[in-house]
């Protein structure tokens, strides 16, 4: 299994090293997260080849991580194609300076492919084990992992469908899932991960997966996530509006102010 992380490290370095070459290229930092999910089924189809791991808790892991990776990846890359450096990247590029080049390889690419390591603990794992046959925490995995589906291809459909409006812009999305959280997309991506992790907890050494959906769950809540993008409108006054009504990530019906 050792073995597997390593194999595991090595091809996500050259994966994102790939990227970061893209991005020195195209002088946008922010193609990094058009391989996002990509990486994941890149991953997964390695560590489920090499491991001739071909049992149907694997298949059923790997359908889940190539539904979801494709059509993040499929889903970024439209919105970014033809528009300027995502702000975060710009901002970062403004405050790094002369260093820029260096911090991001370390602080966007590496990082990045570092969290996508750990993240990807439940895939490796699974695909490290040929234990044979479904059971009910698979299924109740599964369950978990479309409801999150549902919200992150909903939520991100429903706020591309809002922008292509130029009535909409610079307004807020307030309809649709966005009703019942500021967040739908990033709601929906931990609760993919929670399930992933439950398919991994009957394998040899799965309860340490746990590990992953605790990591991404602490990104979009307290790092990349949900912060950063608040924090870009502080003061829009109709974001603060929909703010004082609508849940910050867990869905729920609004407030009535």
């Amino acid at each position: 299994m050792v073995e597997l992380y390593i194999q595991s490290a090595v091809i996500i370095f050259f994966y994102f090293f790939f990227f970061f070459l893209l991005a020195q290229i195209a002088g946008n930092n922010s193609i990094v997260d058009m391989g996002w999910g990509a990486g994941f089924v890149l991953l997964t189809l390695f560590t489920m080849i090499s491991q001739g791991a071909f049992t149907s808790r694997s298949i059923l892991l790997a359908l889940m991580i190539i539904i979801w990776g494709s059509r993040l990846s499929y889903h970024i890359i439209g919105r970014n194609r033809g528009k300027p450096e995502d702000f975060r990247y710009a901002r970062w590029r403004k405050e790094w300076g002369q260093w820029v080049t260096l911090r991001a390889f370390l602080q966007v690419f590496m990082l990045q492919g570092f969290m996508m390591l750990i993240i990807a603990s439940p895939i490796i794992l699974v695909n490290a084990s040929h234990k044979a046959g479904l059971n009910m925490l698979d299924m109740l995995g599964f369950f978990i992992w479309m409801i999150g589906f549902y919200f992150e291809a909903v939520g991100d459909s429903q706020l591309a469908r809002f922008k292509e409006n130029p009535a909409n812009k610079g307004r807020i999305i307030k309809t649709g899932l966005w009703r019942y959280t500021r967040h739908p997309n990033y709601f929906g991506e931990v609760t993919m991960w929670w399930g992933v992790f439950l398919l991994a907890i009957s394998v040899p050494q799965g309860w340490m997966s746990v590990i992953s959906p605790l990591t991404i769950t602490w990104l979009m809540l307290f790092v990349s996530g949900v912060p950063m993008l608040e924090k870009k409108y502080k003061n829009n006054a109709e974001f603060q509006a929909y703010a004082r009504q609508t849940n910050r990530f867990l869905p729920w019906f609004p407030k009535n102010n």
